[in-house]
């Protein structure tokens, strides 16, 4: 049976721990001293092995999260720069219920931790809408085709495997994607199959609205100076403006 990496480095270490001890003996010639200092080594492994694989392992897995973390939300802030920015102030003004939405989602700016997870809770259960006759389809189309291989290769980022919810994003958008794609006239579509649309609509956004108020407290505790931007850019502000006043 072949033995794994593991099994043969452990076999190497304990033949050069044995090797050691008996060079010690040979040379030394006190087997009492030596079995002394074996004892005693054996009784410290316990604390080293507590040491090593509970302490030291536990603060470099925390690090390693910590820095995949940032590379995710790199990744997050690229797509929200891309793509999903325009997309939730796009669908957001076709949401019949968005003022329900809107007085949780402006005036953030001084927020702590706290308020963010207070908002997240109830948008969970908002009731996500969108008037789907007041969409420009075509437009839509349009607009999501030409950021089709953009999102294709936020999908093959393997950082993206740290975070089930955003990876559910991209696939709602994908998804919502192929299914405009498959149409060629936007024009005669029967009911039963803009309903079937409006639900893919309303998951994307869903999601994109999920996404981004998570991606703001990220900003607001770690890049003031981004979450500025994002504040005076916030799709869900109708007073919002780029310009520092």
């Amino acid at each position: 049976m072949k033995l794994s990496w593991e099994s043969r480095l452990g076999i190497v270490l304990i033949f050069i721990s044995a090797s050691i001890y008996y060079i010690k003996f040979l040379l030394v010639g006190d087997p009492e001293n030596t079995l002394n200092y074996l004892l005693n080594s054996l009784g410290y492994l316990p604390l080293n092995v507590l040491l090593v694989t509970l302490i030291l392992n536990r603060l470099l897995a925390n690090r390693s999260k910590e820095a995949k973390l940032e590379k995710l939300n790199i990744v997050v802030g690229t797509f929200f720069s891309e793509v999903g920015t325009w997309l939730l102030t796009y669908l957001s003004d076709n949401d019949p219920n968005l003022h329900n939405l809107r007085g949780d989602l402006v005036n953030i700016d001084r927020w702590s931790d706290d308020e963010f997870r207070r908002v997240q809770d109830k948008l969970k259960s908002h009731k996500y809408s969108i008037q789907i006759g007041t969409i420009d389809i075509k437009a839509l189309h349009k607009y999501l085709t030409a950021k089709r291989d953009f999102s294709l290769r936020l999908l093959e980022n393997p950082v993206l495997l740290e975070n089930e919810s955003f990876t559910n994003l991209l696939r709602a958008v994908f998804h919502l994607t192929e299914e405009l794609e498959q149409r060629g006239d936007f024009s005669s579509l029967p009911d039963s199959d803009l309903l079937h649309l409006s639900v893919d609509v309303e998951r994307a956004y869903h999601l994109l609205v999920m996404e981004w108020i998570a991606y703001m407290m990220y900003l607001n505790r770690n890049y003031p100076y981004l979450f500025s931007l994002a504040m005076r850019t916030n799709p869900f502000d109708e007073s919002a403006c780029v310009m520092v006043k």
